[in-house]
């Protein structure tokens, strides 16, 4: 009978083994590697964050806007509100506590013949309104090149015309960039419907040359000669800002060192033909992506964008399919904020084109639409203080008036009042003639800043 011998086996204590497992643990988390980390945690940047805040509150304000100025006379009755709640994204009473706490940009106003209360825009909300449109038709062609270049960073010289639109906002395009701009150029664009697909496509007409260079290459020439640095470490690198806060260590700063002189292809060059099988090429399309995304921030006009937008253009630009984890490695040259629709938006900013929360280098279109964001943030104590500036000059006004006009003056509502008793008086007489002005649908232009007032003109009959 043949006895098989087996070694006995040799159970480690568990305190022994858990020690064992911590020190391969250990020993892998610190390991000298000299590559970025693909998993990072976000560090927060308050600069940014608080920037979000306030555009969180001018994108309600422009939808209210919106609204308004669809109304008749720009106007809008505060009990027809809260009807268009729901479609603004408030709730029901929201919509009058939201008007409320920006005086600076609406106005709430008695109407003098409904004795109803009316909303509407006050007169610096207007101006701003006026200078933002200016100022966009005024670098329309600025925006033309914006959008020849932002094309050419596409794979097949081709956008969807959908995504164009949807981002016209942060390119500075017109709301009818199709009309003012794709088609007013035949020279540049050419605008046709998809073989596959109903979608319609943006296509350059032909690719110039002279817009393939990237906004980096100025800034790594500027900083060459102003801080005189080695042209080898400047040739291929970016400019790095890391966040407050942010934990640099030592293999993590050699692991930057690398990648800054990391060589890649640039985004205006046609990549389709090169062989990217290696793992030194993938390296090289990733820093690629990472230009690609720099590249269409710098195109935008306030120098951020959503990442909901830059994933539209994912498939025609070559970029990875995760873009949070994507940017997260590179935190000192984008900065992800996640303020405003309660965490579900992500807005990239370029950090170089920042310091103190406010843009280095404003453009005239940038300075108009932070003229809304000071009325939003302007205290509403000063606009009560400007109203009682008002009523203090329309009492001196019509102080004068009784001291003039043998101590009688009329006020704006007595005026109001004597004009509506002097119309009902004459319509008993002449009652088709009183209600003309309702019959031919002209409507009167009622302001509170009228300080003299008319008699009613009523044609009789010969």
């Amino acid at each position: 009978m043949l006895r098989t011998l087996t070694a006995p086996s040799t159970t480690l204590p568990p305190p022994l083994l858990h020690h064992l497992l911590t020190l391969l643990t250990q020993s892998r988390t610190m390991s000298q590697s000299t590559s970025i980390p693909r998993n990072q945690l976000r560090i927060r940047d308050h600069s940014f964050d608080d920037y979000m805040e306030v555009e969180k509150k001018i994108r309600k304000v422009h939808k209210f806007q919106d609204l308004i100025l669809t109304q008749p006379n720009s106007s809008l009755s505060i009990s027809r509100l809260d009807n268009f709640a729901t479609r603004l994204g408030f709730k029901q009473f929201e919509a009058g506590q939201f008007i409320l706490k920006f005086p600076h940009v609406f106005e709430i106003f008695e109407h003098p013949v409904q004795r109803i209360l009316y909303c509407r825009l006050t007169r610096r909300a207007l101006e701003q309104i006026s200078q933002e449109k200016s100022a966009l038709l005024a670098q329309l062609p600025q925006s033309v090149v914006r959008l020849r270049k932002l094309v050419m960073l596409s794979n097949t010289g081709r956008l969807r015309l959908e995504h164009v639109r949807i981002a016209r906002r942060e390119f500075g395009l017109p709301d009818d960039f199709d009309v003012s701009v794709v088609l007013k150029y035949p020279e540049f664009f050419r605008l046709f419907d998809g073989k596959e697909s109903r979608d319609k496509y943006v296509e350059l007409v032909e690719k110039d040359p002279g817009l393939a260079v990237c906004a980096i290459e100025g800034a790594r020439e500027r900083e060459y000669r102003e801080k005189g640095v080695d042209a080898e470490d400047v040739r291929f690198s970016f400019i790095v800002n890391f966040p407050p806060g942010f934990k640099i260590g030592k293999y993590y700063k050699i692991a930057v060192w690398k990648w800054q002189r990391l060589p890649y292809w640039s985004p205006y060059e046609d990549v389709s033909g090169f062989d990217l099988r290696s793992l030194e090429a993938q390296r090289r399309m990733e820093k690629r992506a990472i230009a690609m995304i720099h590249e269409l921030l710098s195109l935008t006009v306030e120098k951020k964008i959503t990442l909901e937008r830059i994933a539209h253009f994912r498939m025609a630009m070559n970029l990875p399919s995760k873009l949070k984890d994507f940017l997260l490695q590179h935190q000192g040259i984008f900065y992800i904020s996640t303020r405003g629709n309660h965490g579900k938006l992500h807005t990239v900013f370029l950090r170089e084109a920042y310091k103190k929360g406010e843009l280095v280098e404003p453009n005239d279109l940038y300075l108009a639409r932070r003229k809304l964001a000071d009325l939003v943030l302007m205290s509403p104590r000063k606009a009560k203080m400007n109203t009682e500036l008002v009523n203090y000059r329309r009492e001196g006004e019509g102080e004068r008036d009784r001291n003039r006009y043998g101590g009688h003056g009329y006020t704006d509502e007595e005026c109001v009042d004597h004009i509506t008793d002097d119309t009902r008086r004459q319509g008993r007489d002449a009652r088709e003639y009183s209600n003309s002005d309702l019959d031919d649908g002209s409507e009167l232009d009622y302001t509170d800043n009228d300080s003299k007032c008319q008699e009613p003109i009523v044609e009789t009959r010969e």
